[in-house]
């Protein structure tokens, strides 16, 4: 399968498709995403191929203030996802510090948010052992009855029977 270029420039109501690597294979689409079957169609009939073998890549060519707006919002989405990653990291360490001395439940009411979403934020925190960690896991260096040593959690019970020997 053959690639080809194929520019795209607004001649009134219609989009003009040029081929710069064919001299004189030109179509035209009234909407962008009519150009690729245009353009596909237009190499065919010059290369005498199949338009299935052939593929294109659409390049509009926009006035120079349309990319200055589209540079613009590609850098405000950019910032607005620098900050929800910061605000998310903020909401992880304010739900891990509040919840060394409170419960998830006082927690949530405390942020605003349910106890459910504090379980979130702290599972999705990126974990480091630290010797509080260990301090809450453990007593007198002997572990809590009823928590697996390991991972700190609440062991669940085991399902099923016993079979006698």
């Amino acid at each position: 399968m053959t690639s080809y270029r194929v520019t795209a420039r607004r001649a009134g109501e219609w989009w003009a498709l040029e081929v710069p690597d064919l001299p004189g294979v030109f179509s035209q689409a009234k909407r962008l995403d009519k150009a690729d079957e245009a353009a596909r169609e237009a190499i065919a009939v010059m290369l005498d191929v199949e338009t299935e073998d052939v593929e294109v890549t659409i390049e509009p060519v926009l006035p120079p203030e349309a990319v200055r707006a589209i540079k613009a919002a590609e850098r405000a989405e950019k910032a607005a996802e620098d900050a929800r990653k910061a605000a998310q990291k903020a909401m992880q360490d304010a739900a891990a510090t509040l919840t060394e001395s409170l419960s998830q439940r006082d927690a949530g009411r405390v942020l605003g948010v349910s106890f459910q979403r504090v379980s979130q934020l702290l599972r999705a925190r990126p974990t480091t052992a630290s010797p509080k960690t260990t301090v809450k896991a453990t007593k007198a260096g002997r572990p809590r009855p009823g928590h697996d040593e390991r991972s700190g959690r609440q062991k669940r019970p085991q399902r099923g029977r016993e079979l006698s020997g």
